[in-house]
């Protein structure tokens, strides 16, 4: 007989117990990131304060805001007038001195002219002057030989009356005499009629002789009135040289002008270099200041904006590499010329006033002017070319 199979049994099912987990402290949960935090901060902290010291401390200092520059002189009229030629080319190289404009210069010619002429005219009338006062010196000279002439004949004359007075004293008395004798009949009529004619010839020598002196006084009053008057003919004849001489200064200053004038029909080259685009043509009528070119001096150098930061220890003299855009690979040498006394804001026609509630501070770019050693590279450089200028600080 089959025997019943005996009865399994299952196993009750074994209860675990979770114990829940215990809390982490704080400084454990918070502390791995605020660590964190604080790292990053100081490392924020002290980039920003002495990222600036660092920057300034490079040994070089490169800026992509640089560029090629060189002096660009606008070439203008001062004078007005007919372009009659324009003697250059767009771009045109050109050497001090070129003619490369000629204005109509016809009308400045006749006014060069008519100034010479009024020169020429003053100066004629200044040698005139200059005759008539010789002529005055002569005539002077001619009443001071009348008035010692005068003086001669006053002297005769007094010397005349002198002798002849003595003479009428002497027949005076000898007439007297005689005639007393006469009285008596001690004497003839015939002596005493000598006697006074004797004495009447010589009154009449001696009124002759008063005469004489009268003469002569009135030649030598008017000898010295003559005298006097050409001397006051030669003063003003002197006055007018002055005038005359100041007439001619000016005459030879107007030539000047009009040769000044004539010069401007001219427009020539200051130097060596080069010319933009014409901007006047044959025929045109120009009045003063009409540009007529532009000129580009054939003197190139850089001009590099290096912020603020920067220029730490940039001197002048520092050395300086010059890497092209248009010339890439290949390397300019040159050295620091200057440093702009103030920043580009400070040059603006609108500079900046952050004197106001609301502020953002902007790191400002100072230029640094580069002189370039002279190279053909150099001289194939174009101003306004961008370039990368980096400058080795020796400090």
């Amino acid at each position: 007989m089959a025997t019943a199979p005996a009865p399994t049994t299952t196993p009750a099912p074994k209860v675990i117990e979770h114990t829940p987990p215990r809390p982490k402290p704080a400084w454990q949960k918070f502390g791995t990131p605020l660590i964190v935090l604080l790292l990053a901060t100081a490392v924020i902290v002290t980039i920003t304060r002495n990222w600036n010291s660092w920057e300034g401390a490079r040994i070089e200092q490169v800026t992509n805001d640089a560029y090629v520059r060189g002096d660009l002189t606008p070439l203008s009229t001062k004078v007005p007038g007919l372009v009659r030629e324009v003697r250059v080319n767009d771009y045109q190289a050109i050497h001090k001195g070129d003619i490369l404009v000629q204005l109509d210069d016809d009308d400045y010619k006749a006014q060069v002219a008519q100034a010479a002429a009024g020169v020429e005219a003053a100066k004629a009338a200044l040698e005139n002057n200059r005759r008539q006062r010789e002529l005055q010196d002569s005539k002077i000279e001619r009443a001071l030989a009348g008035i010692d002439q005068a003086n001669a004949q006053i002297v005769a004359a007094q010397a005349g009356i002198e002798a002849t007075q003595a003479d009428v004293t002497r027949t005076r008395a000898e007439r007297a005499r005689q005639e007393v004798l006469l009285k008596s009949n001690s004497t003839t009529q015939q002596k005493v009629e000598a006697a006074v004619a004797d004495e009447q010839r010589f009154a009449a020598q001696s009124a002759s002789r008063d005469a004489d002196s009268a003469q002569a006084r009135t030649l030598l009053r008017s000898n010295e009135a003559a005298a006097e008057a050409e001397r006051r003919g030669k003063a003003v004849l002197q006055s007018q040289e002055t005038q005359l001489v100041a007439d001619l200064h000016a005459k030879e200053a107007a030539l000047t002008v009009a040769q000044v004038n004539l010069g401007y029909t001219r427009i020539v080259a200051p130097a060596d270099g080069a010319v933009g685009e014409r901007q006047v043509r044959p025929g045109q009528l120009v009045a003063p200041g009409t540009q007529v070119m532009t000129f580009v001096e054939s003197t190139r150098w850089v001009a590099a904006n290096f912020r603020e930061t920067q220029l730490t220890n940039i001197r002048v003299g520092d050395p300086a590499e010059i890497r092209v855009d248009v010339y890439p690979g290949q390397v300019i040498r040159g050295r620091v010329l200057e440093i702009a006394p103030a920043s580009g804001s400070q040059f603006a026609l609108l500079p900046p006033d952050n004197a106001t509630g609301n502020f953002t501070k902007v790191v400002q770019r100072l230029t640094v002017k580069i002189a370039l050693e002279d190279s053909a590279l150099t001289q194939r450089l174009r101003p306004g070319l961008s370039v990368i200028a980096s400058v080795r600080t020796k400090h």
